[in-house]
């Protein structure tokens, strides 16, 4: 028997992740406060079904109506068995006609042969015919008072308004991961199969809040795995990719170690596309819940972006191989971008430095001349000491030709051959120059650049001044 049916719940407190759901509807047949027609409706394999049963049995049962029934009565013994006379379980997917609702009117002319209740269990009410809907609405609002209805879907959205007006509506919410992932593992300790901690992870991840889907995984699993419900086995089973591959893949990229990245790629490229973008997801959420320190969060934004624009473009009918080289590639790109605050505390820095020498410009131009007494005049040729926070303005241009280089080795290159530093003054900053006219002509053609950089160091007041090296006079040949 398969675990989705020997675990089947078979009573309220059995139910899981529906505590409301089974709350509500103990108090209701306690209290003897029961309606007429029940809508049921949530996800697949979230237990309506199995609460439409459970509430069938609660009221037939000989001890009751009762929360709580008993299990041995004639009555609940034929529930369980599913051959309960009085308890008629219809699908409507395939009995959907106007002829099956009629017959199904039709049989709640007579009274229950067997039990208190004629209960009617109609699945997947959705896919009734218009016409159907309307031949049930007179006897769903106003049935004997020995009839009673239990409609259950999985998309209410497509049931009429004057059904839905009709009964009281019971919403059966996903189950959580948590609860999930505690369930199988309790089932898993029952039947005594061993597993790993992360394959439980992978198959309650996998059924999607579906009870139903994940234990018809963990039964693929456990005969997958030999009796034993292993991380490797599981993602072989399931064509998902190991999460150790990918915590692997974002550590190489994160190290930038570009070859461990291709290693890694051409494993992906094995797997579907789309699958490997949603695990790729999974695991970035999972890392930016724990607040992992490897991960910080303007490069798991980056990633999230790249992975949702790549998923864009998977739905495109873009080549699977090319998205993820694509995806791998940006992602690469996305670590060479300053952080914002980086970029702010480097502009503050420069601002500063800039304005630093603006004022030390600005003072020394205000500075009053002094003329020197003869004794300061025989005192000249005692050595100057310059402070150390003020660099000379040969300092300032041994930075600049360095920021230039920066910015452009060749150009730094042919600007220190073919320009020297004469006088740097009252923000008058005058250059000799000499040299290839093809190299002058080219720095003129940069020479945007060069003042940037230039107003960066001297100041953005500073004027440039270009003045023609001197040439060598030539020596007078002596006649004999």
């Amino acid at each position: 028997m398969s675990l989705a049916l020997k675990y089947r719940p078979k009573l309220f407190c059995d139910l899981v992740g529906q505590e409301s759901v089974s709350q509500t509807l103990s108090l209701a047949i306690d209290q003897q406060k029961i309606s007429n027609a029940y809508l049921f409706s949530g996800l697949r394999g979230s237990g309506k079904t199995s609460s439409a049963r459970i509430f069938a049995r609660a009221l037939q049962c000989d001890k009751g109506p009762t929360s709580t029934p008993c299990g041995e009565c004639d009555n609940c013994k034929s529930a369980l068995e599913g051959r309960h006379m009085d308890i008629i379980e219809m699908d409507a997917a395939s009995n959907r006609r106007i002829d099956d609702i009629r017959d199904l009117i039709e049989q709640t002319k007579y009274r229950p042969s067997f039990g208190r209740y004629k209960i009617f269990i109609i699945d997947e009410v959705h896919m009734l015919t218009k016409e159907a809907f309307n031949a049930l609405l007179k006897t769903l609002e106003e049935p004997p008072e020995f009839v009673k209805f239990i409609l259950a879907t999985t998309d209410p959205l497509l049931l009429p308004a004057t059904i839905l007006s009709r009964t009281q509506h019971f919403r059966f919410k996903k189950i959580p991961h948590k609860i999930v992932l505690s369930h199988i593992a309790n089932i898993l300790h029952k039947e005594g199969v061993g597993y790993d901690q992360d394959a439980l992870e992978i198959i309650a991840r996998s059924g999607s809040g579906s009870l139903r889907d994940t234990l018809t995984l963990l039964d693929q699993a456990i005969i997958f795995g030999k009796n034993y419900v292993g991380t490797v086995s599981t993602t072989e089973m399931l064509g998902i990719i190991d999460p150790e591959i990918l915590e692997s893949f974002f550590q190489s990229i994160l190290q930038k170690n570009e070859q461990k990245t291709s290693e890694i790629l051409a494993k992906m490229q094995e797997y579907e596309c789309e699958m490997v973008l949603d695990e790729m997801m999974l695991f970035l959420k999972e890392v930016a819940i724990k607040k992992t320190p490897n991960y910080p969060p303007l490069i798991l934004n980056r990633f999230f972006n790249i992975l949702t624009q790549s998923k864009v473009l998977l739905s495109l009918n873009t080549n699977n191989e090319f998205v993820l080289l694509l995806s791998v590639l940006k992602m690469q790109e996305a670590l060479k971008l300053k952080e914002v605050s980086s970029f702010i505390s480097s502009l503050e820095k420069n601002l500063v430095q800039d304005s630093t020498l603006l004022i030390t410009n600005e003072e020394s131009q205000n500075t009053p001349k002094v003329t020197p007494s003869p004794q300061e005049t025989k005192q000249e040729s005692s050595p100057i000491v310059t402070s150390p926070s003020q660099p000379t303005p040969q300092e300032l241009y041994s930075s600049m030709i360095a920021k230039i280089y920066d910015r452009n080795y060749e150009i730094g290159a042919m600007f220190e051959k073919n320009f020297k530093m004469i006088d740097f003054k009252d923000h008058q900053l005058t250059l000799s120059t000499s040299g290839d006219e093809n190299e002058l002509s080219l720095l003129r053609s940069k020479w945007s650049i060069l003042k940037e950089v230039i107003a960066e160091v001297f100041g953005a007041q500073t004027k440039i001044t270009i003045a023609p090296q001197p040439q060598p006079q030539p020596q007078p040949q002596n006649k004999k």
